[in-house]
């Protein structure tokens, strides 16, 4: 099966209030191209530098969502361009991005990362740190950057209740928080579910799925 079938296929099972980023990290500009051929224009990468060579190459229509850890000192290269930074787990990074985006003159969207799996691997902030940081006067100065929601990773495993657990706690914390609205704030989306477990994540109320190797193959 090939590129625009896959992508087909997994569109098919998508409700419609949610955003499909086709995870193309490590894939070729061909491969990319064929998506968008067929009508995919939200891709996703976690390393700035190839990020960036894409867009360079590709039609600018397509939104760029950074879903990987971001290192401080990479932000200025994905500032003038990037649609979605999904990543965001300290104020530090927000300060950067926010320093960033006001060289362009833009203001640039951004999840918040909460850490809801039980390995030590994966990055986020705690509920209380995620509270702290949008109580904090320097987040609510920041004026080139908005939080428009909030991203979680499940653990890596094949226990789907566990997977189901997680979600449902990031959707929880999402529905506690939901209702904090300030001018750089205004939780809408909700960023969880990935190949093996999307479709669990949209049940939990997931409004955007990262899918790589579903559409791509295995890398």
């Amino acid at each position: 099966m090939n590129i625009a079938e896959n992508l087909q296929n997994i569109k098919n099972t998508l409700p419609e209030n949610v955003h499909l980023v086709a995870v193309s990290k490590t894939k070729p500009v061909a491969d990319l191209l064929e998506a968008y051929n067929a009508g995919q224009r939200i891709f996703g990468e976690n390393k700035i530098q190839e990020m960036t060579e894409k867009w360079e190459q590709l039609p600018k229509d397509i939104q760029w969502h950074m879903i990987g850890h971001v290192q401080t000192n990479k932000v200025k290269y994905m500032a003038p361009y990037v649609s979605l930074i999904h990543g965001v787990d300290s104020l530090k990074l927000l300060v950067e991005i926010n320093r960033q985006a006001k060289k362009w003159r833009r203001v640039i969207p951004c999840l918040l990362q909460v850490y809801i799996a039980t390995e030590e691997s994966k990055f986020g902030l705690a509920h209380d740190e995620l509270l702290q940081l949008i109580h904090s006067e320097e987040f609510k100065s920041l004026e080139n950057i908005k939080i428009i929601g909030l991203m979680g990773m499940a653990s890596f495993t094949e226990d789907k209740d566990v997977i189901r657990k997680e979600f449902q706690s990031l959707k929880d914390i999402f529905d506690y928080i939901k209702p904090y609205q300030l001018a750089n704030c205004h939780f809408q989306q909700l960023s969880m579910g990935m190949s093996g477990d999307y479709q669990i994540a949209i049940e939990c109320g997931s409004t955007i799925v990262r899918i790589g190797s579903s559409i791509f193959g295995s890398r």
